[in-house]
């Protein structure tokens, strides 16, 4: 009996020790991405974002529109993947799922406003949101956010230049529309 189980742990004792290993690193890379989009958001708070379709805001003179977008691509890994599958067997909320979509939204909406950034814009309206699954595993999901950049008036603040002021970790987002 004794032999039995030491040679049952010797088969399985590398499968188990892959399988804490995979845990611990998707875990900490998940903690890590999370409180990397805190500062990005944090960063970025000053770029207004709106759904709203038809709103124009009051525009700079000479402004121009303009179509920018944020594309990510996030997988999911294999521990939360074999937790969602256990889950789904009982019919429970998958959260683990739901934590994919919530970083791959915030990373696409990061991105975008990166780019209107970059382009020298304040003001984003329009936006709207896509998610849609890369493979039939469910373990990965592309998001895309896109909307219509303008210099605004209405937000005349620029952007925070020291780092001590504390900005809301919030995205300020009017889904009412989508």
């Amino acid at each position: 009996m004794n032999n039995s189980l030491t040679q049952m742990l010797m088969n399985y004792a590398p499968l188990i020790v892959l399988f804490v290993l995979g845990w611990f690193f998707g875990a900490r890379h998940e903690r890590q991405h999370l409180a990397q989009l805190r500062v990005a958001e944090q960063e970025l708070s000053h770029i207004i974002v709106s759904s709203e379709r038809f709103y124009v805001p009051k525009l700079s003179a000479d402004t121009e529109c303009q179509l920018v977008m944020g594309s990510v691509v996030i997988a999911q890994d294999y521990f939360k993947m074999v937790i969602a599958r256990i889950l789904s067997i009982f019919g429970k909320n998958l959260t683990t799922y739901e934590t994919l979509l919530d970083r791959a939204r915030r990373e696409a909406l990061v991105r975008m406003r990166t780019q209107a950034q970059a382009q020298g814009y304040n003001h984003i309206y329009g936006l709207r949101l896509e998610v849609s699954n890369i493979n039939q595993l469910g373990s990965m999901v592309e998001a895309i956010a896109y909307g219509t950049a303008v210099l605004s008036t209405e937000n005349s603040t620029k952007a925070p230049t020291d780092a001590s002021i504390t900005m809301p970790t919030k995205t300020s987002i009017n889904i009412s529309k989508i």
